[in-house]
């Protein structure tokens, strides 16, 4: 699967006092460099913490719920389009749907 883009991760955890994040959301990155997923059905069945929401988007749980990822899925092409990356208190205050 191609994520674009590491930056938006990069970003997120130079910013602040989120440093702790790096480790985390680097293994949940390189995971997702590997993974290959036909349907949202198949990456639950691999990651059942991810939640599957309308229009191909995905939220995962970092550092243990600690940080959220969102990301949007094109299954056919094997790429997933980083929307968002803050704590869990940030994405309590976003329309994942819209993001």
């Amino acid at each position: 699967m191609r994520v674009i883009a590491k930056s938006t991760l990069v970003k997120f955890w130079q910013s602040g006092s989120f440093a702790d994040a790096e480790r985390p959301m680097t293994e949940w990155y390189n995971f997702f460099l590997k993974a290959t997923w036909e349907t949202p059905q198949a990456l639950k069945a691999d990651i059942g913490t991810a939640s599957i929401i309308k229009g191909g988007r995905v939220v995962f749980n970092i550092a243990g719920n600690k940080y959220r990822i969102v990301v949007a899925i094109d299954y056919a092409r094997q790429i997933a389009w980083i929307k968002f990356v803050g704590t869990h208190a940030q994405y309590d205050k976003i329309d994942v749907e819209t993001v």
